[in-house]
């Protein structure tokens, strides 16, 4: 089983993971095994419970790999889909992370104060704020896509490709 020490920040949102922190505990990757799965119960069956447990592991890898850049995975989103669609509404970039417009405009906020995106009016419709990535955007977006590919490396090493694709058109058919 892989550890690695990384610090765990409780505030009164939730818990957020940061490589500074007040409060520090150690964790891993994965959760301790259970000796034998009967001991699970019927719980085993639950698709839900092992959909938790994987995202957990994975979430806990992925804010390991992105601790030295300090991005939250809806803030790498938002980055790549202003990348791959510069001029984009905050609507336009809610429907892609699919998340409601004021999640959306508190990312793009705080993207915006730490220097790495830009909020101007749109020449074809000034109502609508059109954002682009800054030079330092590009920059943190081209270093989280590193972070990004070692990530997926440690994922996807579990499986074959052919598994890769058979999980991802598994969980795709959950979430549309």
């Amino acid at each position: 089983m892989l550890h690695t020490k990384f610090t765990v920040n409780r505030n009164s949102f939730g818990i957020r993971y940061f490589p500074m922190s007040v409060q520090k505990e150690t964790m891993s990757y994965t959760a301790p095994r259970v000796a034998e799965e009967e001991e699970l119960g019927d719980i085993q069956k639950i698709v839900g419970f092992h959909i938790r447990l994987a995202y957990g592991t994975a979430y806990r890898h992925f804010m390991e790999t992105f601790s030295d850049l300090q991005l939250t995975q809806k803030q790498v989103s938002a980055l790549w889909f202003v990348d791959d669609h510069p001029g984009i509404s905050q609507s336009g970039l809610a429907n892609l992370i699919r998340m409601d417009r004021a999640t959306t405009m508190a990312i793009v906020k705080r993207l915006e104060a730490r220097g790495y995106l830009t909020r101007t009016r749109a020449s074809a419709d000034r109502r609508k704020l059109a954002l682009n990535l800054t030079a330092a955007g590009r920059e943190t977006l081209t270093a989280a896509k590193g972070a990004i590919d070692q990530h997926e490396r440690w994922l996807k090493s579990r499986f074959t490709s052919k598994e890769v694709r058979t999980l991802i058109d598994l969980l795709t058919r959950i979430h549309q």
